[in-house]
């Protein structure tokens, strides 16, 4: 075991999933892109499917294709960034349904793809992808012609309940499709704990099915074992790692585990968190540096051969908060070099 290990529990994907459908009487889509938030949209597509997914969504075209050799025919596969230059191919030969963003995008559909399906993303002021009110309101009766698939829009924030935000994208958004016929969407996880108004017909579920905030009650998806490389002893007053930057208090033993920034756990996490033998918590100390971590393990009766630094105690929102950023950046930077592991 030279690399580290993730290890990510499917039927806890299955069970967030399920917890938050039960929160609406919308559809409840699935959000797989960048890889499934780095754990895989293969496997992660296949079990959400086998749970009764019938949508997913996806950043890119190239995602979907993954996503569709996962699922097979039938569930619908969203693509937000819409229908880009030289699209067209992967869109046609895996059944994908861009999320058309702009009039470009709506034009270069109409022309490359007549009659394939699509899907209509409006700007309710986020300011970051959709059709403006009024491109909207110059289209909007060619394309409901088209009986487009769905209409979507995005909230910006979400995850602060209270943000007046939430009430006048809300409010924008009903006011912009008043009268569709067309399925319509504006809640990913966040929006779906804002309550039912928010809900609309389909409801795109994404970190919180990963085990990420705001949903708080979501069970942890993935676990992070670090192989142990070297156990050493220091005497009180040696220091460790670049810099210097922790000085042993008392006699020590420095457990140095094969993982880094490399591997998405970021180098600004310094101290403050732990890895774990068993139950047992160990203080990372040092900087983390590329491809390794220093890790006191004074008080284990024995050396360890390997340390977990993300299971139920220690999530990747706890991470995130160590290294001033989001449990999204902490997922989807776990990189290539762990091996991955899949248990139902």
């Amino acid at each position: 075991m030279s690399t580290a290990r993730l290890t990510i529990n499917l039927l806890a994907l299955a069970n967030n999933w399920r917890a938050l459908d039960a929160k609406t009487n919308a559809e409840t889509a699935a959000v797989v892109k960048a890889d499934a938030y780095g754990l895989g949209a293969g496997p992660v597509s296949d079990a959400l499917a086998e749970e009764g997914v019938r949508t997913f969504f996806v950043a890119a075209a190239e995602e979907g294709a993954e996503v569709r050799a996962a699922v097979g025919p039938g569930p619908m596969i969203g693509v937000f960034s819409g229908h880009m230059e030289g699209d067209a191919d992967l869109l046609q030969a895996h059944d994908l349904t861009p999320m058309l963003n702009s009039p470009e995008q709506v034009q270069r559909h109409e022309q490359s793809l007549p009659g394939h399906a699509f899907g209509i993303q409006l700007d309710t002021g986020m300011n970051r992808l959709g059709l403006e009110r009024s491109d909207w309101a110059e289209l909007r009766e060619r394309i409901e012609a088209q009986n487009p698939a769905l209409i979507m829009s995005h909230l910006a924030c979400a995850d602060e309940p209270d943000h007046p935000m939430n009430t006048y994208q809300l409010r924008n958004f009903r006011e912009m499709t008043e009268g569709v016929t067309a399925r319509r969407s504006l809640a990913a996880t966040g929006g779906i704990l804002l309550g039912a108004e928010f809900h609309f017909d389909l409801c795109r579920a994404g970190v919180g099915l990963y085990g990420g905030m705001p949903f708080a009650a979501a069970k942890p998806v993935v676990t992070a074992d670090l192989p142990v490389i070297q156990v050493r002893e220091l005497a009180e007053g040696e220091t460790v790692g670049y810099g210097n930057s922790w000085t042993a208090r008392r006699p020590s033993r420095i457990a140095t585990v094969a993982a880094g920034y490399a591997d998405g756990l970021h180098r600004a996490i310094g101290g403050g968190i732990d890895a774990f033998a068993g139950g047992q918590p160990c203080p990372v100390v040092g900087r983390i540096s590329m491809d390794l971590i220093t890790v006191d393990v004074t008080d284990l009766p024995e050396d360890p051969e390997r340390l977990r630094i993300l299971n139920g105690h220690q999530t990747v929102d706890d991470l995130a908060e160590a290294a001033g950023t989001i449990g999204y950046e902490i997922l989807t930077s776990l990189g290539a070099r762990y091996s991955r592991g899949y248990v139902e």
